[in-house]
């Protein structure tokens, strides 16, 4: 079995974890655990979804993959000794290292991005690039020989997702994981990304993470 663990913490974003964990867990070979600093509940960003640590970082030592979602809460884990001296004890044994939206932030905070293009949410490249990374815009980046996966916003941990189903297993399998979850997107608008967006869009966009803070 492949052990994937995904971290939760206070103020996570859901997708960022359950959007890769659907594809995952539909793979049979693949085991996916929730850890954090301590078992049980941790509730979602605005707080209205609790979602459910089953075990924390001291108990899972060898992940094969880490995958590190991202969300408000990573702002105050970017220096927690905890997630530091945890990512970087398991980081050389793992096959994969991997983030979505500013989980990138703790991997850098971590020293695992020093040097290396990363992505992550529009909105925290600047932080990105402080903690010693090379922010790019792209939905996934891969550093594969460094063993590094990082992915932007939110929705793009499903296709970072599917990506490592067909690193770890074949393409025949991302394939399979993907017709699974019926994930062929049709959005009715064409504002996913800066570059998509027009001025009014991304204004209203920050209006609305300016709240949740």
């Amino acid at each position: 079995m492949t052990l994937v663990a995904i971290p939760l913490f206070p103020r996570v974003t859901a997708l960022d974890a359950v959007g890769p964990y659907e594809v995952l867990q539909r793979v049979p070979s693949v085991e996916v655990v929730f850890i954090g600093h301590r078992r049980g509940e941790v509730r979602t960003e605005n707080g209205m979804l609790g979602l459910c640590c089953d075990a924390r970082f001291d108990e899972v030592t060898s992940p094969d993959v880490v995958l590190f979602p991202g969300g408000i809460g990573t702002r105050r884990l970017i220096h927690d000794d905890t997630i530091r001296a945890w990512l970087q004890a398991v980081h050389p044994t793992t096959t994969f290292t991997t983030s979505v939206c500013t989980g990138a932030l703790l991997l850098a905070g971590a020293g695992l991005l020093d040097g290396l293009t990363a992505t992550t949410h529009w909105r925290a490249s600047g932080l990105l690039n402080e903690l010693g990374a090379r922010y790019v815009p792209d939905r996934v980046v891969e550093h594969l020989s460094q063993r590094i996966i990082t992915a932007a916003g939110v929705s793009s941990g499903i296709d970072m997702a599917l990506r490592l189903v067909e690193l770890l297993v074949d393409r025949q399998a991302a394939q399979a994981a993907q017709l699974l979850i019926e994930y062929d997107p049709q959005p009715p608008f064409d504002s996913g990304s800066l570059a998509k967006a027009d001025r009014a869009t991304v204004d209203r966009a920050t209006e609305y993470l300016d709240a949740r803070q």
